[in-house]
């Protein structure tokens, strides 16, 4: 699985890099803003924003170029670590199921899945209960 990290701190990617070796999962780290930026996120299959560290440039080239090639994004307001920990485990949690990229096994009740199961942008509070 590839996933894009887009924002995030820029002395904190080779940590982010280690967390996601960690969970079998290939990590490309955007941070900054950097030309070409669709082409390079055409290849993925989620892309996880930390949107407390990230520019609204950047913000806006991502979320375009996940529209335009049907790219699955999960928001999440934090950017340590811990957080990005939090969203490989349930990214792998849900290739390894049946269930949707959000994790969810469509039992829920948090409204992050469309009637037909399909996820949608999901968004982190800063407590581990808003999932």
């Amino acid at each position: 699985m590839c996933v894009a990290l887009i924002g995030g701190m820029d002395r904190l990617e080779r940590d982010y890099e280690t967390e996601a070796r960690k969970h079998g999962v290939e990590l490309r780290v955007f941070t900054k803003t950097r030309t070409g930026l669709a082409t390079r996120l055409k290849a993925v299959d989620v892309m996880v924003m930390f949107t407390g560290k990230v520019s609204h440039q950047l913000k806006r080239e991502a979320v375009n170029a996940a529209r335009s090639s049907s790219i699955p994004v999960i928001m999440v307001h934090s950017c340590g670590v811990c957080s990005l920990r939090e969203c490989l485990q349930r990214l792998v949690a849900s290739q390894q199921g049946n269930a949707g990229v959000s994790g969810c096994t469509g039992s829920c009740k948090g409204g992050h899945c469309r009637a037909d199961g399909r996820p949608v942008a999901l968004r982190k509070g800063k407590g581990p209960s808003s999932w």
